[in-house]
């Protein structure tokens, strides 16, 4: 997994920020090989879900992608299943993906691979 986007900070979006260009597209969508480019209800968004042995870890995950959000001031979508928990990313404010999305779907994969080596390890 690279660190390019991993390592970076969200900025803050006003209405008038720009949305990610088809190159910078193409030069972040590598890094998130597991995101799927999606558009709903005409919005481009970044969808992924992730899988958990049980009702609990994918609670676990949720409240944790849920702080780190928060601590970034930037929210997705989730949908919390047994199981499963569905990701989505997009800036709400520019009805539009901007970098922030891209950076927020490699932490959210950080956020998995950790809590993936500490069920393995209990």
């Amino acid at each position: 997994m690279s660190d390019e986007l991993y390592r970076q900070k969200c900025t803050a979006c006003r209405r008038d920020s720009p949305h990610v260009t088809g190159e910078e597209v193409a030069r972040f969508k590598p890094e998130l090989p597991d995101w799927e480019l999606i558009e709903d209800v005409g919005i481009p968004k970044l969808d992924r879900a992730y899988k958990f042995r049980n009702f609990q870890q994918a609670l676990d995950f949720t409240a944790a992608i849920g702080e780190m959000a928060e601590s970034e001031g930037h929210h997705p979508k989730l949908v919390t299943e047994w199981g499963r928990v569905g990701v989505t990313w997009w800036t709400h404010k520019i009805r539009n993906l901007h970098q922030n999305d891209f950076i927020m779907a490699a932490k959210t994969d950080r956020v998995y691979q950790q809590h993936q080596e500490a069920t393995t390890t209990a």
